[in-house]
């Protein structure tokens, strides 16, 4: 039997040419989800790559901090009193300052961005140290504010009643807190009472996760707020109607339909709030109650560095510099992502 011209065969004796152009054609036009929608625009947002790179960059000097020291060739905490041919790098008789170096920084073909007064430590080992507590405490804070907000919202959002009011009410309590004196006062008095009673050696490293504690206890109620607004309206979707009318209890409803849909409200708000955590570290170390001597932090540089400014303000502009840059990379590209994940933004 002969076909028609509508049903003429491909020269390969296969299907129809008409059948493969319609298959050819229904590829092409094969919708995207949210995720792919949203990786195309930022692959098209120089300024969302721009900032990736900053941060990519930022979290390898963290990880790597201890082999890029190496290769400076001085410690963070190694004093430097005397350079490789002898000479003093501090003048001590007018109060210890660098004596040489660009606007009296000490900085030098060993010291790259200078020294710091009095103690003659390398200023790039300390900022590169200084990376990891910011990123440590900013990183751990934010996963505990993230993961208490997401349940508490969730589960208020979903049964309602009494449990939403009673949530509710302690999500007011924790927003009305002043959390910032309350961190301040709270912070040292657990790390001493922490160690007294686990007979922690490293103070350094117990109040860097007391930080990391108080302040993710302290950040989870806004989320929380709006995880559970979201969970009211997901709550309500045919999905989720459909998989308790298949028998699912509560706890696959909230973590199997609802969790997944929540997911870019939560990439947005995380890399929002990484930011935020990291100036209240600088912040807390500068007014002396986060991490302590000898331990780099960017907040401690800035604080010695208030009283040096005048004859070494390098020594101020350095940590100052590489704060500005994270948090402005991490805020630009919480900004970038929400805009991606949009769905109300253009889609061309």
């Amino acid at each position: 039997m002969t076909l028609g011209a509508t049903e003429a065969q491909s020269p390969e004796g296969g299907l129809p040419s008409d059948h493969i152009a319609e298959t050819a054609e229904a590829k092409q036009i094969e919708g995207r989800s949210l995720g792919q929608i949203a990786w195309a625009r930022l692959k098209k947002d120089k300024l969302a790559i721009a900032s990736a790179c900053i941060i990519i960059l930022i979290i390898a000097v963290a990880i790597f901090a201890p082999l890029i020291v190496k290769i400076s060739g001085f410690g963070p905490n190694e004093f430097n009193q005397t350079d490789a041919s002898g000479k003093s790098l501090l003048d001590t008789a007018n109060g210890g300052f660098p004596n040489s170096g660009l606007w009296g920084s000490g900085m030098s073909k060993e010291h790259w961005l200078g020294i710091e007064p009095q103690t003659g430590r390398d200023i790039f080992a300390r900022l590169v140290y200084g990376t990891r507590t910011s990123l440590l405490v900013a990183l751990g804070g934010t996963v505990l504010a993230v993961l208490i907000g997401t349940v508490v919202g969730m589960v208020a959002g979903y049964f309602r009643g009494w449990v939403d009011t009673l949530l509710g009410r302690l999500m007011d309590i924790m927003l009305s807190f002043p959390s910032l004196l309350l961190i301040m006062a709270l912070t040292p008095v657990v790390a001493d009472r922490a160690k007294d009673m686990f007979g922690v050696e490293d103070t350094n490293a117990l109040r860097m996760g007391v930080l990391m504690f108080v302040l993710g206890f302290f950040g989870w109620a806004y989320l929380a707020r709006i995880v559970r607004g979201q969970t009211l309206s997901i709550r309500e979707r045919e999905f989720v109607d459909a998989a308790r009318s298949l028998g699912a209890g509560p706890a696959y409803v909230i973590f199997k339909q609802i969790l997944p849909n929540l997911l870019p409200t939560l990439l947005v708000y995380t890399t929002l709030l990484i930011p935020s955590y990291i100036t209240a570290e600088a912040g807390l170390s500068f007014l002396g109650v986060g991490v302590k001597e000898p331990t780099a932090s960017w907040g401690k540089m800035i604080s010695d560095a208030s009283n040096w400014y005048e004859v070494d303000p390098l020594y101020l502009f350095f940590p100052g510099l590489a704060l500005f840059f994270v948090v402005l990379a991490f805020n630009l590209l919480g900004d970038s992502v929400r805009d991606a994940l949009d769905p109300r933004a253009g889609r061309s």
